[in-house]
């Protein structure tokens, strides 16, 4: 009996401490200027701009010949440097493309094939901060 008796008294100290936490944090938040939220938040990574957190990239351009005219039908390759998957694209008549939501930490390179032949492969760096790339791709078709 007096055994059950002690578990239960510890229980219960055990509740009261946490309890008396709690409150002391919530206390504390305005103190230090803190949220549940911020509390919770995981902390920013080493070189992290934390204003660009949870964003992505946009690559837009265009696959042009060496009199800079549009090259309909060219193939777009992007490749993950990080995964070395591949995206593709086919340009319209107008020659653009597009590659939505780029991860930022990531280096991507982009070339394009037009009748067997390539342009030169651009890289899109982690280290260029825009959030939107425009790079123009010239495929020499002579």
């Amino acid at each position: 009996m007096l055994m059950k008796k002690a578990v239960m008294l510890r229980k219960a100290v055990a509740v009261v401490v946490f309890a008396g936490l709690l409150v002391l944090a919530m206390l504390l938040a305005p103190v230090f200027n803190m949220t549940a939220s911020a509390l919770a938040a995981p902390a920013p990574q080493f070189g992290e701009d934390s204003s660009k957190r949870g964003t992505t990239r946009l690559l837009t351009g265009k696959v042009v010949d060496g009199g800079d005219n549009p090259l309909p039908n060219a193939i777009v390759y992007l490749t993950n440097t990080h995964t070395r998957s591949v995206k593709t694209y086919i340009v319209g008549a107008d020659g653009t493309y597009r590659f939505p939501a780029l991860q930022p930490s990531i280096d991507y390179e982009v070339y394009a094939q037009y009748n067997k032949r390539k342009s030169g492969t651009k890289t899109v760096s982690q280290f260029d901060d825009r959030t939107q790339v425009y790079i123009t791709l010239k495929v020499e078709t002579n």
